[in-house]
């Protein structure tokens, strides 16, 4: 009944995710994954035994929609302790299913159609399918190769009358750029003189190289009552599938996130969610060591990529590293990705899938580290046997 094609209008436009189609590439061509970020080697052992007492324990029915109260006492004690921010867990946390129904619950709780939403360009493709779902107008502010930096005037420039949010990530995904102190100090000074909510996506906190540190923008002066933090224990904690994320920040912006994500998952991971607590009170110095291990691998990678012509930007943080191909003849960076497999048996992912400005993007390409010393070992000895050159 009906056209079996018929789509929603909020959707039209939005393909779907690059990630999903590059790791069924992969899986069907049985190559190297170094595209999607998901580590290959799981989280503390003692995090899964309390989710298997959780489970095994009658903890299985559904948890209260804000988040169990003990996770989110967890998180509360996670970010006094990292960065000195005190949080009233029944009023200014909501657990959410991973990040990303973070991004899409305070995106859907907080932006009216024709609201502008400046982003950070590249970004993560879910930003972008949000703000249209939401009737919002997204407004690039392009991160430019090779430094990937933030431009404090292309930031001011951005703004306009109908600007109401800027959308924030950092460390930031696909550059691996973590914005030092003065691009932090130039977003917040926009806000502050245009009177702007900021979102930051900061669930790369954690995985953080050489002195680069993160600082959330929540800390700096006049800024909290307008930060709405989002992160999780996915990447800080090697549980990516788990899906247990966060919002911080003051009430009236997580009242805002809650009114949306009621509607979306209610509620999920209940007995999940204990384990996690569990990671931040009793495995906290899992991430840094993660980020140790995490550095040795960007290290291998990078240095493996330059040795077949492939040189990237040495990342500060994350799972990725970003290399430029335009040498090697290719029309963008996603017929090269596509037939990549075929030509050396490993996938990455075209970053062009993450800007609008495509003659920015256009031959750019991002591979994950996040992986064991011999599968990285082995997608870099596949690459070096293979013919790049278009």
């Amino acid at each position: 009944m009906g056209n079996p094609t018929r789509l929603a209008s909020r959707l039209h436009g939005i393909p779907p995710t690059i990630f999903t189609e590059m790791s069924a590439l992969a899986v069907r061509t049985k190559s190297v994954n170094l595209g999607q970020g998901f580590p290959d080697e799981d989280g503390p052992p003692t995090v899964i035994a309390r989710a298997v007492a959780a489970l095994e324990g009658g903890e299985n029915q559904y948890a209260p929609g804000p988040g169990r109260p003990e996770l989110r006492a967890a998180i509360a004690r996670h970010q006094q302790r990292h960065y000195g921010i005190d949080l009233d867990p029944a009023s200014q946390i909501v657990v959410t299913t991973g990040c990303t129904e973070g991004i899409a619950a305070a995106l859907l709780g907080l932006v009216d159609p024709g609201d502008e939403v400046i982003v950070l360009e590249p970004y993560y493709d879910s930003y972008v399918a949000m703000i249209q779902m939401a009737g919002g107008v997204r407004r690039p502010v392009t991160l430019r190769a090779p430094d990937f930096r933030l431009d404090p005037a292309e930031l001011a420039a951005a703004v306009t009358p109908r600007t109401r949010y800027l959308l924030i990530n950092t460390p930031h995904n696909p550059t691996g750029t973590v914005l030092t102190p003065a691009e932090l100090a130039a977003v917040a000074e926009v806000a502050i003189r245009h009177d702007l909510v900021v979102i930051t996506d900061e669930v790369y906190e954690h995985l953080t190289f050489d002195d680069h540190q993160h600082v959330p923008l929540a800390t700096l002066p006049g800024m909290f009552e307008r930060t709405l933090t989002l992160s999780s224990a996915g990447k800080s904690y090697s549980f990516t599938g788990w899906k247990v994320g966060w919002a911080t920040g003051p009430a009236e912006l997580i009242s805002a996130v809650l009114s949306a994500k009621q509607w979306l998952s209610f509620t999920s991971g209940a007995p999940l969610q204990p384990a996690i607590a569990h990671a931040l009170d009793d495995e906290p110095d899992f991430p840094r060591r993660l980020a140790d291990d995490l550095s040795a691998a960007r290290d291998l990678l990078c240095s493996g990529l330059a040795d077949v012509g492939l040189t990237p930007r040495v990342p500060e943080g994350t799972y990725f590293a970003i290399t430029d191909i335009s040498h090697l003849g290719y029309a963008d960076g996603k017929t090269f990705c596509l037939g990549l497999p075929d030509r050396a048996g490993v996938v990455a992912i075209p970053a062009q899938a993450f800007y609008d400005d495509q003659d920015e993007g256009r031959q750019l390409v991002r591979w994950a580290f996040c992986k064991e010393r011999s599968v990285i070992e082995e997608g870099l000895r596949r690459l070096k046997a293979a013919t790049l050159e278009a």
